[in-house]
């Protein structure tokens, strides 16, 4: 099979998590002898906006970290889509894709064979559905939504008249325990800023147990303001900012545990859905904490998995005894991985988006 992506960016991560589901999904697809071809505007302001801050050396090191995986880019008003469609049998077209060019894969299909879908990975179908009302799928084939939330959305608006749940997941070419790096600190936390999504959350659940404790630990991302930044200091903790996700099992490696704070649409408009640090964590093997949300589709075990504090005081209590209870941290990681390896690899979502093209073939 030949499948053609459309993504935002497979080279750059900077504030851009889709890029490290696809180019699982990817690998994964090469690996079973498909030929897959990967397309990012010239202009994608995750790639942009990584250049700025780090330069060519980013792209240097994603090259090497990922030998076999590129992209090429394309300008959405100039690309000869009927030439890059020629020989196609599926065709993805990410939602972070100019408007123009998602109707005119569109208008390609009508005269072609590919089955196309879109993927959509975004609240934005749950918090801004006027924005996506202006895009035109009446020719594709179907939606992937990350979840049954932004699935069922898509249906009852009547934007498609088929879609399917596909959920991210871990790499496991890339996410894995690293036993033979030393646990140096306690907490580790990998996310990026936002728009303030979060913040009171990242207070609430991280900053003050952290100072609290008086724990060590190290905060990675992007877009920490100065007031952001300067909390961390307070808290006791590192900021070190962005990282390549290809070098995130290192930095859980060497922490005790870490902790998902979810975005505030995610908890209150799109239950069920995790980020996909949660699966990349729990692949390798490191403990997890949560801020409350609500694993409404059953992807995992919490309890087992994960465990969940309802407030500061209990994310302190437990941030305390993971600290000084290896039997309790020991078992959390090991189950952890365990749902993943059983459940939710890049792997496993092959299989299912195989299983769409089938039943739409």
């Amino acid at each position: 099979m030949k499948l053609v992506y459309f993504t935002h960016s497979l080279v750059s991560d900077w504030n851009h998590g889709n890029a490290h589901f696809l180019r699982g999904v990817v690998a994964e697809l090469m690996d079973r002898g498909h030929e897959v071809e990967v397309f990012e505007p010239a202009d994608s302001w995750s790639r942009n906006l990584l250049l700025r801050e780090r330069g060519l050396a980013a792209l240097t090191d994603f090259r090497r970290a990922f030998p076999t995986l590129e992209s090429r880019a394309y300008d959405s008003k100039t690309i000869d889509l009927h030439a890059v469609l020629d020989g196609a049998d599926l065709v993805l077209v990410h939602e972070w894709n100019d408007p123009e060019l998602i109707h005119r894969a569109g208008v390609a299909r009508r005269s072609a064979g590919f089955r196309l879908l879109f993927h959509d990975t975004h609240h934005r179908a749950a918090t801004a559905p006027e924005d996506m009302e202006r895009l035109d799928l009446s020719e594709y084939d179907g939606v992937l939504a990350f979840g049954a939330v932004i699935r069922d959305i898509y249906l009852q608006r009547g934007w498609t008249q088929r879609a399917w749940t596909w959920h991210e997941a871990a790499d496991t070419r890339v996410f894995g325990p690293r036993p033979e790096l030393d646990r140096e600190r306690e907490v580790v936390w990998i996310g990026n800023w936002g728009d303030d999504e979060r913040a009171q959350e990242l207070e609430d659940f991280l900053f003050r147990p952290a100072d609290v404790l008086d724990l060590r630990g190290a905060i990675y991302g992007v877009r920490y303001p100065r007031k952001a930044r300067k909390r961390v200091e307070r808290a006791g903790l590192e900021y070190r900012g962005w990282l390549p996700n290809h070098r995130v099992p290192q930095a859980f490696a060497r922490h005790r545990f870490t902790v998902h704070v979810p975005r505030r649409p995610y908890v209150r408009k799109l239950p069920g859905i995790p980020t996909i640090r949660v699966f990349e964590a729990l692949a390798c093997g490191i403990p997890l904490l949560c801020a409350p949300w609500e694993d409404a589709e059953g992807l995992f075990r919490p309890g087992d998995d994960f465990l969940v504090a309802k407030d500061t005081e209990e994310m302190t209590s437990l941030m305390k005894e993971l600290v000084n209870d290896d039997d309790l941290a020991r078992s959390l990681a090991e189950h952890g991985r365990e749902t993943i390896l059983e459940r939710h690899t890049c792997a496993h979502r092959v299989d299912e988006l195989l299983t769409v093209y089938e039943e739409l073939s």
